[in-house]
């Protein structure tokens, strides 16, 4: 990410550097700019002469009907990737990212898929109840969560709360002690391994806010802290090295470490602890230059590695959980916009880029600015044998930094009222989602066999002003 700065990242020197006439390295100029790559987007998505359509409904139409920027959610793609990972890890629980997106509908989904739910708010928890979830299936996550968090955890009965510090040990102590209530607790533990990903995603090293370290002892200390602890049920550890990992390699060491502290626990303290939580955090293909792996070959590596490790320090196999984190939903949803300026920007050495803006942007998706995050992008209404162009699709915001798609070759006649598709937008577009510039956040709808619902509705100025006392 580029050096920070006092008006943002957009103005540090090379944040915006991608000025030869290709784009960066690996954007290939494609030599048709009306197809789309399969890898990037849901498997329903197809071009009919130019025009995208997903499960059966074609965008013009859906933008016709619901207005435009929409999130449209691919229901027949989602449910076959949370099929397709309970059926690859057949052995494991597996938890869906709450975090990545979360409505009453998606919940629903995810339990007549038989799949576990990762929370980690009181409002997500929320969401779950009201969805009718089964909160035995539920894991609670978070650095900070409340007394009256917690609480309501117990209360409701979830399934595991991940504990993250011994404040929380002592607070969930104080909760339970004297009562019938009963915390079952996984600890989170940092096992300082470093995912190979964007700074702020990466954590599982030393300095960071999450978990118990292994190395200062102090995940030794939360197990002794637990075991001990009235009221409190210790079912294993968890261990997160970070998210968009493409491959197993940091799970071979992370495992190798956690199983040796699992193994530490039960000669040292004497508990055999029943399960082990790998995290996950698998990547996606947001461009050509993404290579995820698929959840058969994950779980046949991931297994591999564990059997190998127990085998070799004469322990038995815990139960197994993972988080597929954005694998999910990311791929089953894309962004559609409508175009409204088309300006050309000469750039030194005499290029030229087209900045092609669009009616959302960095409200309806901070990754761009937030992580440097990289995209792609189609022409959505129309087929065109105009010659393509290198553009960047940003949005309508008063930043430098709005930008959608960084890097994109788009057909050279594009022009205002078109209608721009950004893949991959299912995992922390709409959840991040904010108001900024007192904008309203899109809807999502979901289309399957050429039907259309609403997930969720698009924002409206009654809404944007419920909360104004004074309005």
């Amino acid at each position: 990410m580029p050096t920070s700065h006092p008006s943002g990242w957009a103005h540090a020197d090379g944040a915006l550097s991608h000025n030869r006439p290709g784009g960066p390295t690996w954007l290939r100029e494609p030599s048709d700019p009306n197809e789309i790559v399969p890898l990037l987007w849901s498997s329903t998505a197809e071009k009919t002469d130019g025009v995208l359509s997903v499960g059966g409904v074609a965008v013009t139409d859906l933008l016709e009907q619901e207005g435009s920027p929409a999130y449209v959610l691919d229901e027949a793609d989602f449910r076959a990737r949370a099929r397709a990972f309970k059926d690859a890890f057949a052995a494991y629980d597996v938890f869906y990212a709450g975090k990545a997106f979360l409505s009453t509908t998606t919940v629903r989904w995810l339990a007549e898929e038989g799949l576990h739910l990762d929370v980690c708010s009181g409002g997500e928890l929320t969401v779950a109840e009201r969805a009718g979830f089964p909160m035995a299936r539920i894991g609670y996550h978070g650095n900070n969560k409340t007394e009256r968090e917690l609480a309501r955890a117990l209360e409701l009965g979830v399934g595991r709360i991940i504990v993250d510090s011994f404040g929380e040990i002592e607070r969930l102590e104080r909760l339970t002690t004297g009562t019938d209530l009963r915390a079952r607790v996984m600890i989170r533990i940092t096992a300082g391994v470093e995912a190979h990903t964007h700074e702020y995603i990466a954590t599982a090293h030393e300095d960071q806010k999450f978990g118990f370290s292994i190395t200062s002892g102090d995940a030794l200390e939360a197990v002794r802290r637990v075991h001990d602890a009235e009221g409190v049920e210790l079912l294993g550890l968890h261990s997160h090295i970070g998210s968009q990992i493409f491959d197993s390699s940091g799970f071979e060491v992370a495992a190798r470490r956690v199983l040796a502290l699992h193994a530490r626990v039960s000669e040292e303290i004497g508990v055999e602890m029943a399960e082990m939580d790998l995290g996950g955090g698998f990547g996606i293909a947001y461009t050509t230059q993404d290579d995820p792996s698929d959840p058969a070959q994950l779980a046949t590596e991931m297994s591999r590695i564990v059997e190998h490790e127990c085998k070799a320090l004469g322990i038995t196999e815990p139960r197994l959980s993972i988080e597929p984190g954005r694998a999910i939903v990311g791929p089953a949803m894309c962004t559609v916009y409508t175009v409204g300026t088309v300006k050309e920007v000469a750039l030194d050495g005499g290029l030229v880029r087209t900045y092609v803006s669009v009616d959302g942007g960095m409200s309806d998706n901070i990754r761009t600015a937030l992580y440097d995050a990289d995209y792609s992008a189609t022409l959505a209404n129309r087929i065109s044998v105009a010659a393509p162009v290198l553009a960047r699709v940003v949005g309508k915001h008063c930043e430098a930094g709005d930008i959608v798609v960084k890097d994109e070759f788009l057909p050279s006649d594009i022009a205002p009222g078109d209608l721009v598709a950004v893949p991959g937008t299912g995992a922390y577009c709409r959840s991040m989602a904010s108001n900024y510039n007192h904008a309203l956040r899109p809807p999502v709808i979901a289309v399957r066999d050429g039907k259309i619902s609403v997930v969720l509705r698009r924002e409206t100025e009654d809404d944007l002003l419920a909360t104004d006392v004074g309005a």
